[in-house]
């Protein structure tokens, strides 16, 4: 493969005082619970509010402060999101009386988890769409209680006021205005005024998801995600101009985001690059998809689409986009990667708010073992079994003579009175 642009290597970050400085805000909010997530609250985010909860009125209040197309938007995109994942839902059935052999049963059932935080950040921007993508599913699934929490607008008691109505859109039942690690240890844990729960998902930034890492275990999460990423494949018969758009819509998440354009026609990757300049010019978030697109955009040159293929394939990213002419012949070559974008009509934006796919995704190459969230994430498959008396001491000297070949004479005793 030819590089036309190259992107620099990202440094190993000496993560030790990150995962001391977290590993202090767990043990902060272990101890002294609501008292320390108040004093976090003020320290990282001005916000002085006595209750952590977000009450009914505060919620009816945000409904007001929308107009009426943001508010249709919404809940359009909450019809596409519900829609699919109530489909998704289907297809995960319940499994019972299978036989192996004559007088065994087995089966499984599919149980909802009891109850999940949403988490949503707010940093940056107010990242209402991921409050969508994230309750929606769990409400598909059957989640009895589903929690959600976000920052709240520096310097304000209130969380921004779309992200509270796409909650309350989605089906959330408890939100509470908090952000950070100190809301990971809180939700993995309790508080006085936070039940624990059994799932946290949703992105966050590096405090976030090293809470998450250190807290798992206690609780269940759904991955841990780093910065964004694309990965488009296109041939030189693509829009330029629209490769570079869905470039740099990734690069303006983040300064650590990466957008990799692969081409089979080197002049076509010559004129994205200029593309992409063209668009920096009027972009109003080119402050951080510039240095973005500057120290982490890629441009490779292949020799062939299977050559680019290969490269996704060992990339796994997060997103990946075919923008070639015949995209099917591709597609099941295709095996690592958290959501397919197929074609030029179908912008990875379109999966970011409102085509009904899921936008939390796995980064870092984690597509290579997991997917991203969606219905299944809340949901266990819980395997039983049953047998006749005759099933039951035909298979109790099976399970004997294995027990005694492990050394396990009490498993062996246990077969053996079933005889």
């Amino acid at each position: 493969m030819k590089i036309i642009k190259e992107a620099q290597v990202r440094s190993e970050e000496d993560n030790r005082n990150l995962r001391e400085t977290v590993a202090g805000i767990i043990g902060e909010v272990r101890g002294r619970g609501d008292a320390a997530l108040r004093e976090y609250n003020e320290k990282f985010d001005g916000c002085t509010r006595e209750s952590l909860r977000v009450s009914r009125e505060e919620i009816d209040a945000a409904y007001k402060e929308l107009g009426e197309q943001e508010l249709a938007d919404l809940k359009a995109a909450h019809h596409n999101i519900g829609a699919f994942a109530n489909a998704q839902r289907q297809t995960v059935k319940p499994l019972d009386n299978f036989s192996p052999e004559p007088g065994v049963f087995l089966g499984h059932r599919i149980i909802p988890v009891e109850s999940c935080c949403c988490y949503v950040p707010g940093g940056n921007y107010p990242l209402y769409s991921t409050a969508l993508m994230l309750a929606t599913p769990a409400k598909a699934a059957g989640v009895k209680r589903i929690t959600a929490c976000a920052p709240v607008v520096r310097g304000t008691g209130h969380i921004n006021a779309r992200t509270l109505v796409a909650m309350d859109l989605a089906g959330v039942d408890e939100i509470y205005a908090l952000g950070g690690a100190q809301a990971i240890a809180a939700f993995s844990y309790g508080t006085g005024s936070i039940k624990p729960v059994d799932i946290i998902v949703g992105p966050g930034n590096r405090f976030v998801t090293e809470a998450k890492r250190q807290c798992y275990g206690q609780v269940g999460i759904d991955f841990v995600a780093g910065p964004s990423e694309v990965l488009v494949i296109a041939d030189g018969k693509a829009s330029a101009k629209v490769v570079a758009a869905d470039l740099l819509a990734q690069s303006e998440h983040d300064v650590n985001a990466k957008g990799i354009l692969l081409t089979t026609d080197e002049a076509f990757g010559k004129s994205v690059i200029e593309a992409v300049e063209e668009e920096l010019k009027i972009l109003d978030t080119a402050k951080i998809a510039r240095q973005s697109w500057d120290t982490f955009g890629e441009i490779g040159v292949v020799d062939s689409l299977d050559e680019a293929v290969q490269y996704a394939n060992e990339y796994a990213p997060e997103h990946l986009e075919l923008n070639v002419e015949d995209p099917d012949a591709l597609i099941p070559k295709l095996v690592n990667y958290g959501s397919l974008f197929i074609g030029q009509n179908t912008a990875e934006v379109f999966g970011d708010y409102a085509s009904g796919t899921n936008h939390t995704l796995p980064t870092l190459r984690a597509a290579r073992y997991t997917g991203g969230v969606w219905v299944g994430t809340f949901l266990k498959t819980c395997t039983h079994q049953s047998m006749t008396p005759e099933a039951s001491a035909r298979i109790a000297p099976l399970v004997s003579r294995m027990a005694h070949g492990e050394g396990l004479s009490g498993h062996a005793a246990a077969a053996d009175a079933r005889k």
